[in-house]
C-alpha cells in the first residue's frame, strides 16, 4: 500500500549546483558511506548526522499505523547511526528493535544507546531467520543497490517480516525535469526510476510491503 509515514520529515534546501562541481570525484567518496559521507563535507552526503529528535514523530507515527506494541520486534535496513531505532524505543518503551546498515563507521559511530543493536550488514542477505520481524523498515536505502541486489533486498524483507509487514521508500521521479535534478544532486543512488518503474520491480520480488516514494 502507498502511505507517506515521512510527511512530518522536515525538508531541507538543497543547493543542486554544488553537488555538479567534482561530481564523480564525490560520488567515489559517498560510496563509500565512510567518516566523509556522514560527517564530511556536504559535497560528500550528509554533512553532519548529528541527532536531532527530527525522526520522533515518523517513529511515532510508524508506532500507530502498525499497532506496535512492547516486545514488537522491528529491523531499521539502513539504520545509519541509529536515530529512528532509538526514537522508535523512545516512543513506545519495550519495543525490540534492531538495525543493520553497510557502513562500519556509522554502527561504530552509533547512539551510545543503541550499541549492540546496530550490526554491520548487507540488505541484500540479511543475517536473520525466516518471520522474525513483526516489522521491518527501508527507508532510502535499497536504492543504493543494484537492481539485482535491490529484488534481492526486496525479497529478504518478505523473507523475515512476518506477514509482509514492511515499510520500503526509495529515490524516484515523476517525469524528464525530475530526473535531471535527481542526477545532478543524488550521490549514492543506482537503481532509481518513476513510481511505475518501482512497481514492476516491487512485483517482481513478490514485495508486499507498504512503500512510498523520496523526490528530490
Amino acid at each position: 500500500m502507498l502511505i507517506n509515514l515521512l510527511s512530518s520529515y522536515p525538508k531541507t534546501k538543497r543547493i543542486i549546483k554544488s553537488r555538479l562541481t567534482d561530481k564523480d570525484h564525490n560520488r567515489k567518496i559517498a560510496l563509500k558511506f565512510d567518516r566523509e559521507y556522514f560527517d564530511g563535507k556536504r559535497c560528500y552526503g550528509y554533512g553532519g548526522y548529528k541527532y536531532d529528535g527530527r525522526w520522533i514523530a515518523i517513529a511515532k507515527k510508524i508506532i500507530l499505523h502498525y499497532g506496535l506494541k512492547p516486545k514488537s520486534k522491528i529491523l531499521d535496513i539502513g539504520c545509519a547511526k541509529g536515530f529512528l531505532v532509538y526514537d522508535l524505543m523512545k516512543c513506545c518503551k519495550g519495543l525490540d528493535v534492531y538495525g543493520i546498515d553497510i557502513s562500519t563507521y556509522a554502527i561504530k559511530n552509533c547512539m551510545k544507546d543503541v550499541a549492540g543493536r546496530l550490526h554491520v550488514g548487507n540488505a541484500s542477505n540479511l543475517p536473520f531467520p525466516d518471520n522474525t520481524f513483526d516489522l521491518v523498515l527501508s527507508i532510502n536505502t535499497l536504492h543504493n543497490l543494484s537492481k539485482k541486489k535491490c529484488i534481492e533486498g526486496l525479497k529478504e524483507i518478505e523473507r523475515v517480516s512476518k506477514n509482509s509487514r514492511a515499510f520500503v521508500q526509495v529515490d524516484a521521479y515523476n517525469n524528464l525535469k525530475e530526473k535531471k535534478l535527481f542526477i545532478d544532486w543524488m550521490l549514492t543512488a543506482k537503481t532509481y526510476g518513476t513510481p511505475k518503474f518501482w512497481e514492476k520491480i516491487f512485483q517482481k520480488a513478490g514485495y508486499k510491503g507498504d512503500f512510498f516514494w523520496t523526490f528530490v
